[in-house]
């Protein structure tokens, strides 16, 4: 737990940086983002195991959004699901994804 707020605080750190915000590219994580909205993108939908409300993804926070994944990714979150969706995506799947997410228009045509 530690570890992951650990990163976590150092992908903070960087989020305000203009570099780290140009790392994903917005178009490219419009069309990656088409595995996210199985789940995310269902109004009030809930996973059955183990059984809690599907948080909405869209206009989270672009630093956020890469850490999650990335902690998925590396087996940090345990998550099934998740885990499998972050261990297939590359660095710069997950920083296009975010970068889409984290953008308003992400609102009105994509994973919600």
């Amino acid at each position: 737990m530690l570890r992951a707020l650990a990163r976590l605080a150092v992908v903070l750190s960087f989020a305000a940086s203009p570099a780290f915000a140009a790392e994903g590219n917005v178009e490219d994580g419009k069309v990656k983002v088409y595995t996210c909205t199985g789940c995310h993108g269902i109004p009030g939908y809930k996973n059955v195991y183990p059984h809690y409300h599907v948080p909405k993804i869209h206009n989270q926070n672009y630093a956020y959004l890469v850490a999650a994944l990335t902690s998925y990714k590396n087996g940090e979150r345990s998550h099934p699901t998740m885990r499998a969706q972050g261990e297939s995506m590359s660095e710069q799947d997950i920083a296009d994804i975010a970068a889409y997410l984290s953008q308003p228009a992400a609102v009105e045509g994509g994973a919600k």
